[in-house]
This record gives C-alpha cells, sequence and structure tokens, in this order.
C-alpha cells in the first residue's frame, strides 16, 4: 500500500478544480431589511422526489449566515449574457442585490421572495432543509418548492479557470 504523501497543497487543490467546468448561479435571500444575494458555482442536483440541491457557500460569509435565519432563498441559473452579474455578485463588499440589477429585468420568487433573473436559464425558489457544516464552507440542502422562470433554449454561463465563459469556452458578454 502506498504510503501517505501529506496533506494537499491548498494552491493545488484550487488549481486542479479549476479545471473543472462548473455552470454559475445566482442565489438570492430576502429579509426584513434588504436583499441579498452571492455568485455561486458549486451547485448540484440532488434529488428528484422531493426536489433537492445542495449550494456550498463560505462559511463565514453572511449570505450563509443570512440563510440559516431566513431559511428560504432562489437559486438563478445564469445565462451567458450574466457574466458581469456574476462578477458584481462575487466581489466583497457588495451593496443591496437590487442596485447590482440595474437595467436586468427581475421578480419576485412567490415563496421565497427572493429575486430571480428573468432571463435567467432557470430560477428555483427554495426552502432550506438543513445547513451542513464542510470545512470552511456551508452546503445549504435546499428543497426546490416552485421554478418560477424556465428558459431552456438560453445559453449557460460556465465557470472554467477562474474565467467567465459561454458553453463553447469563449469569453462571455458582458451585458
Amino acid at each position: 500500500m502506498p504510503a501517505n504523501p501529506g496533506p494537499v497543497d491548498a494552491a493545488e487543490f484550487t488549481t486542479a478544480l479549476r479545471q473543472y467546468a462548473a455552470g454559475v448561479c445566482l442565489l438570492t435571500l430576502q429579509d426584513d431589511i434588504d436583499d441579498v444575494g452571492t455568485t455561486v458555482s458549486s451547485v448540484m442536483s440532488v434529488s428528484a422526489a422531493p426536489p433537492l440541491i445542495a449550494v456550498g457557500l463560505a462559511a463565514g460569509g453572511y449570505p450563509a449566515e443570512l440563510l440559516g435565519d431566513v431559511g428560504r432563498c432562489a437559486v438563478t441559473v445564469l445565462a451567458a449574457e450574466h457574466a458581469i452579474v456574476a462578477s458584481r455578485f462575487s466581489s466583497a463588499g457588495r451593496p443591496s442585490a437590487r442596485h447590482l440589477l440595474e437595467s436586468v429585468p427581475w421578480t419576485r420568487a412567490a415563496g421565497s421572495g427572493a429575486i430571480v433573473l428573468s432571463e435567467g436559464l432557470a430560477a428555483l425558489d427554495c426552502r432550506v432543509d438543513r445547513l451542513i457544516e464542510a470545512g470552511d464552507h456551508v452546503l445549504a440542502l435546499l428543497e426546490v418548492d416552485a421554478v418560477p422562470v424556465l428558459n431552456p433554449a438560453g445559453r449557460p454561463l460556465v465557470r472554467l479557470r477562474g474565467r467567465y465563459v459561454d458553453e463553447s469556452g469563449t469569453p462571455a458578454g458582458r451585458s
């Protein structure tokens, strides 16, 4: 049996996973004061019955903290033309979600009251099933209550090697 080579270097681990192309989503939630959102690419389908998804969030971040408090959110699957939206929501110290979405059509999901982008590929209105601590992240297991947006003909936004690209690997639009 080979010897354990020791812990994996964090930079090497990050570089390795940057080779994995991932869809890009916008997770939004609303509390009594404001709208909050964050870009996420760690999203996966977990179950169709009941409909569950899992989303990875930074453990020390406000979206993870707030999600535990409010218990509901929405997840919009971003289209290629939403690259600038993804960049805005991934920046530190960002203002209210509504300010970051000027000139981007959006509405509110009925159950969560969270913002969903009208021109996203899909949006899922969710409630928290459970939050699981996972290293420096929190894994949010979310039950999907509704699909308020569904545009299956759109081009997806993908994150690959630290860049936003479309499904062909071409740098994504900046609208």
